[in-house]
């Protein structure tokens, strides 16, 4: 089931998430319509609090070329144990501010550990866009947008442009 996704200005996108105790069918079935909601976006990536749940819990995927086989990964408390000193500069986007975009910088090189929906403990090592990716999302887990990242000017003329769309979409 699709679920709706919140757009930033909106007090539940900065709060700390609660890390994921135990898991239920209905937290896999959480996983399974995020995974539905970020697709139809469309996007690479969505975090639970996007769709107002404040649990550990983010979805993704980086595979963007036709023909090529999605690779949907559910990760349940994931956390960054490790970072390259290297790092990326990629355009971000979120889901929750449409159509803005700014460069961040963020480490190159990610180790992640996280539950999968088996209850799994899995480890892997996240490069260029991938890490790029799950530490956005992580991001969200944490109460920080990636416009957080930005200037203050920046970030200040990003959020007015949200407040206008809500209002507009209020309306509508």
């Amino acid at each position: 089931m699709k679920r709706n996704i919140l757009i930033h200005p909106d007090p539940r996108l900065k709060k700390v998430c609660a890390p994921v105790a135990d898991l239920s069918d209905e937290l896999r079935k959480l996983a399974d319509d995020m995974l539905e909601t970020m697709y139809d976006a469309p996007g690479i990536g969505l975090a639970a609090p996007q769709i107002g749940v404040l649990d550990r819990l983010i979805v993704m995927d980086c595979i963007k070329e036709e023909g090529e086989t999605p690779r949907p990964l559910i990760m349940f408390n994931p956390e960054v144990i490790a970072s390259s000193d290297e790092t990326n500069v990629y355009e971000e986007g979120c889901l929750s501010i449409p159509e803005q975009f700014a460069d961040v910088t963020r480490p190159k090189v990610v180790d992640v550990t996280w539950m999968d929906r088996d209850g799994n403990l899995q480890q892997e090592t996240f490069d260029g866009l991938w890490a790029t990716c799950v530490q956005h999302e992580i991001d969200h887990l944490n109460g920080k947008l990636f416009i957080d990242y930005l200037k203050p000017l920046k970030r200040q003329m990003i959020t007015r442009k949200m407040q206008k769309l809500k209002r507009e979409q209020a309306r509508a």
